[in-house]
């Protein structure tokens, strides 16, 4: 084995990868996000966008796509290379911005989004920076790559209606597919090629734990919640920007509404973020979230004539919007079986895509078909139901992650060193996996003897936490 720091920074080609793919990641999500506060206004003048059931499906359809190939594309990256599946998926994606940029109706935008989305690389991202780099730092990468997609939703919220005013919906998709040929050439010129590419348990997908990852109750609470809150977000761009205009705000104004409302939301959420964690309560400030969006519901619902009504409406909905977006990741980790972190936060993220499309699609429907209090009940009605089962869910344990290199061994020598390992004090779960070269930990909070898990692994070594 080889000896390692936590402390230890990141080499140049390790700083390389996780700038270049985060980039990557990210531009490919502002493609997906950036339409969402403008795109009711143009669906509008779209042949076919007086149909707000067909404009729903054009706002969610990449999420339909996203949910049902994400997970495949990664398994293709298994066997064909990492590299090669995200440029597939980066054409894909370029080659429906530009058909949604030129499209003549509401059914040719829909047709764009769909391939859009059918560019699902964000697996075989993730499993390219596993292959990038040490187990030390990998938490880094993924937590890097990961927060772009905050980064990103926020910058395209606030940008979208001064492109708008700009390009038009249009250009504003032309400019995605363009983003998304330079984000190939990132991937050529400036992520390393991989010397040794494998699967990993803590970012990919096990067709083998499929089943007792979809069996597991606590789970499938955490996944109905990515899907209610991703439902209720998309929903909301069918009438919100409606709203403000309705209110008398004109749409190219309307960044002035998210801009403070986002920023404010980031820094109430950061003292509860800390308290949850730091003090082992994180079920309760999750319940505390749901309700404050379910009140965020009622507040939009009875302030649709006023800007400021629907301003406050909107600082309630992010805060309790960006907790919880912050919150379910924690959890799926805290909960998922040391053996199938992957396979969880694969299905997680399908079933967010899903959460994505079915809003969209539904929430388009019952506003064209009985308006905009319909799609606030549907809404609620969703986020009662996962208020429900967070409430009635176990509380997660205060635990954090732990990876460590590990020499070549035997089967029987890794079942017998696992079991060594979780009889270590303030280790709740251990397991060695020997093709991954990696001893995957589930420790305490406090109390954790890192020295004799170092000990027993035979090298001074220290982990990463999670």
């Amino acid at each position: 084995m080889s000896a390692s720091s936590s402390s230890e920074k990141m080499s140049p080609p390790e700083l390389r990868a996780t700038i270049g793919l985060a980039s990557v990641y990210g531009l490919r999500m502002l493609g997906l996000f950036i339409i969402l506060p403008v795109f009711a206004f143009y669906a509008e003048d779209l042949p076919g966008g007086d149909n707000y059931t067909l404009v729903g499906i054009a706002l969610g359809a990449y999420g339909l796509t996203q949910a049902i190939l994400q997970i495949p594309f990664g398994w293709l990256s298994d066997r064909i290379g990492r590299k090669p599946v995200i440029y597939l998926g980066l054409i894909l994606f370029a080659v429906g911005s530009l058909i949604a940029a030129f499209a003549t109706d509401i059914y040719w935008v829909i047709v764009g989004r769909i391939i859009q989305g059918s560019g699902a690389i964000s697996a075989a991202i993730m499993a390219l920076a596993a292959d990038l780099t040490r187990e030390e730092h990998r938490t880094k990468a993924m937590a890097t790559i990961g927060m772009t997609i905050g980064m990103v939703f926020a910058i395209s919220l606030v940008t979208a209606p001064v492109l708008n005013q700009w390009i038009g919906v249009p250009g504003i998709f032309a400019m995605t597919g363009i983003l998304a040929l330079i984000a190939i050439v990132i991937v050529k010129k400036i992520v390393p090629d991989p010397q040794i590419s494998r699967f990993h348990s803590d970012t990919e997908t096990s067709a083998a734990s499929f089943t007792s990852v979809l069996r597991d109750s606590q789970l499938l609470r955490l996944n109905y919640g990515i899907f209610a809150l991703h439902a209720t977000l998309m929903a909301l761009w069918l009438v919100v920007p409606l709203t403000l205009r309705q209110a008398g705000m004109i749409a190219n104004n309307h960044w002035q509404i998210y801009l403070p409302v986002l920023v404010l939301s980031i820094i109430f959420i950061i003292p509860a973020i800390i308290y949850a964690e730091k003090k082992a309560k994180l079920k309760p400030v999750f319940i505390a979230a749901i309700a404050i969006l379910l009140a965020a519901q009622l507040l939009l619902a009875i302030t649709s004539d006023s800007i400021w009504g629907t301003a406050t409406a909107l600082l309630v909905f992010f805060t309790a919007f960006n907790l919880l977006e912050a919150s379910l990741p924690s959890l799926i980790s805290k909960i998922a079986p040391i053996g199938a972190k992957g396979t969880a936060i694969g299905i997680y993220s399908s079933t967010q895509f899903l959460g994505a499309f079915t809003g969209a699609a539904s929430g388009g429907y019952l506003f064209g078909m009985y308006g905009s209090h319909a799609l606030f009940t549907l809404c609620g009605l969703l986020l009662i139901v996962w208020l429900i089962l967070a409430i009635t869910m176990k509380a997660p344990a205060a635990v954090r992650s732990k990876m460590y290199h590990v020499q070549e061994m035997d089967v029987s020598k890794s079942k017998e060193l696992s079991r060594q390992l979780a009889a270590i004090r303030g280790v709740y779960e251990a397991l060695i996996l020997v093709n991954e070269g990696v001893a995957y930990l589930k420790v305490d909070m406090k109390g954790f003897d890192e020295e004799k898990v170092i000990k027993l692994l035979g090298e001074e070594t220290n982990g990463i936490s999670q």
